[in-house]
């Protein structure tokens, strides 16, 4: 059995939209593509590059996400560049109900029983695979995910801007759980890096003085 970690880049406001650049997803007409670039710095490329070596065996991408990267990554060939290195190299599985073939080496489509869903796939994967699947992006993939509560990891990486609107990490339908902070950092620039592992169902309280029925 495997874990399932997404790990995500986040304005303050929770938009993981396009944080690469201008052109990397435009749906819904989003205007703030390139937003993460002017906070990397070597603070968080030694983060990065820590969370892939140590925490990623299988990378598990949505089809946008992975057309992405697989349009980049294979060009970056540097035997120094540990990320890409590790990318380019590990096995990846897409979720896809469009592609027929994948053309970035060590990919897979999701096995589905006919029109299965997506869920069943990702669920049988972490059944059958062995140590960590990670997913980045896929913000899509991620939201099923969450409504099925496969995910059993966060890894974040905040960003100290405000963006106001694309697409968020979270959207309603999410099945509730609690989580314990298990690892934090703060780059030179101020990105925050949380870690947190799933810790079962929400509690609940009350502050006030007289409770309600």
């Amino acid at each position: 059995m495997s874990k399932l970690i997404v790990t995500a880049f986040v304005t303050l406001d929770g938009v993981m939209q396009a944080p690469g650049g201008k052109g990397e997803d435009v749906d819904e007409g989003f205007e703030h593509g390139g937003w993460q670039v002017p906070y990397v710095d070597d603070d968080f490329m030694g983060l990065m590059t820590e969370v892939f070596e140590r925490a990623a065996d299988h990378l598990l991408l949505g089809r946008k996400t992975y057309d992405i990267f697989a349009a980049h990554w294979p060009r970056v060939t540097d035997e120094n560049n540990p990320i890409a290195v590790k990318l380019n190299a590990m096995p990846k599985y897409v979720a896809s109900r469009t592609r027929n073939s994948l053309e970035w080496n060590n990919s897979h489509l999701l096995e589905r029983d006919g029109d299965g869903d997506v869920a069943d796939s990702v669920a049988q994967l972490k059944a059958q695979l062995d140590g960590v699947i990670m997913t980045q992006g896929s913000s899509d993939l991620i939201h099923t995910l969450q409504r099925h509560d496969l995910v059993d990891e966060y890894r974040l990486l905040v960003n100290p801007v405000i963006i106001g609107t694309g697409k968020r990490l979270f959207a309603d339908g999410a099945a509730p759980a609690a989580w314990t902070l298990t690892e934090s950092r703060t780059t030179g620039v101020g990105v925050q890096y949380c870690a947190y592992e799933k810790a079962g169902k929400p509690a609940y309280g009350s502050f006030m003085l007289d409770e309600q029925d």
